[in-house]
């Protein structure tokens, strides 16, 4: 048996199913820094990471610690960090790096009430447009939004596997409400969990390209110490990794950077759909919201009203093609979320007009009401 997973029911909590779905993916090397709430995965992974052969550092803050996961990715092992707000703005830097460097690895964070410190132990969904943009420059990232223990766990794995597949940063935006939650999580047998590695390097290593893309428009990637010659900077570069300061070679590798994601959305981007086949309003909602959000559709059904919810759990790539269609034969949406209107903004974007758009939010500090939700829908539609 595979001593990285803990097979059978256990009760834990969401930040405890993250650090052992990341135990399960294979990771080996964590590089962290404690903030509140996400300290608990580091501290479980802490002690469970010794026993596997792999490595935990605390680093000094968070700037280091994802300077860390880079190398230990670039080292050639699975690698991973986890943060809050912000921890997750001193990041950033770092992560477009990664993002410029085809480095693959996973990044968790725990969200919590902002800006600046905030409410540190309440949770909120106010870093999901910092996700996406929060490095600077255009780029592509992946984002996934579990809601729960379970969800966290296999996330986590999911999160992993896409990093590998793409050679791409791929973030876990949980919230302070699923990191500290306590739930019955099921770990099945380390045969029945799938687990993918990055593209490896091949043939003459006097001629390797270390940003030549493979097949799948994804470069195999050689491992620091393999006697490959490898050149990486986060400036703009060519295939052999040195700097090229042209537009041409600018727009080469933002084709490629961005190509490999836009070109695999149908294998990237998740979502599932409660009650939508005759759904006249759609409520939007990811992270710990969905589960409001589904007490919410409920209610309303039972009161007559043909609700229906889309859950993201995929949040980057945006589901556009699917909210697109539904805004095609239905009343209108709701998007809920713990913020002023986040992901909200990109669902007005991509119903275009042709229907309504409401949002259910507030600031953060605590859950959404499924009560609420059925009031914006009564006064809304």
């Amino acid at each position: 048996m595979n001593p990285a997973v803990l097979t059978g029911e256990h009760f834990m909590t969401g930040d405890v199913a993250c650090a052992e779905g990341a135990l399960a993916a294979g990771c080996r090397f964590f590089g962290g820094y404690p903030i509140t709430p996400a300290t608990e995965i580091a501290e479980h992974i802490s002690a469970r990471m010794p026993e596997l052969g792999g490595t935990f550092i605390q680093m000094e803050d968070e700037i280091a610690a994802m300077a860390s996961v880079i190398g230990g990715s670039c080292a050639g092992v699975k690698s991973m960090t986890a943060t809050s707000g912000p921890g997750f703005s001193l990041m950033m830097e770092n992560i477009g790096l990664a993002v410029c460097t085809e480095t693959p690895c996973v990044v968790v964070n725990v969200q919590r009430a902002g800006p600046s410190t905030g409410l540190p132990t309440q949770g909120a969904q106010g870093d999901m447009l910092q996700a996406r943009w929060g490095s600077h420059g255009h780029y592509e990232i992946i984002a996934l939004a579990p809601s729960s223990p379970q969800e966290i766990f296999y996330q986590t794995i999911r999160a992993f596997n896409l990093s590998e597949t793409y050679r791409v940063p791929v973030l876990i935006m949980t919230d302070e409400m699923v990191g500290h939650l306590s739930e019955r999580v099921v770990i099945p047998k380390a045969k029945a969990i799938k687990t993918v590695s990055r593209p490896r390097a091949k043939g003459r290593k006097d001629r390797f390209k270390p940003f030549e893309p493979g097949p799948n428009g994804v470069p195999p990637m050689a491992i620091a110490g393999e006697g490959y010659n490898i050149h990486v900077t986060g400036l703009t570069h060519d295939e052999m990794g040195y700097p090229a300061m042209t537009v041409e070679a600018q727009a080469k590798m933002m084709a490629q950077l961005v190509g490999k994601i836009r070109r695999n959305l149908d294998d990237i981007i998740s979502t599932e759909g409660y009650e939508l086949e005759d759904a006249e309003i759609v409520i939007v909602s990811y992270g710990v919201s969905a589960r409001t959000s589904l007490a919410a559709v409920e209610e309303a059904r039972g009161e007559g009203i043909k609700a229906g919810l889309l859950k993201l759990n995929t949040v980057w790539p945006f589901p556009e093609d699917q909210i697109r269609a539904l805004s095609e034969r239905v009343k209108g949406f709701i998007t809920v979320e713990i913020n002023l209107g986040q992901i909200h903004l990109e669902v007005e974007r991509c119903a275009c007009g042709k229907v309504p758009a409401l949002l259910a939010g507030h600031p953060g500090g605590t859950i959404i009401p499924p009560d609420r939700v059925i009031e914006i829908l009564k006064e809304g539609f």
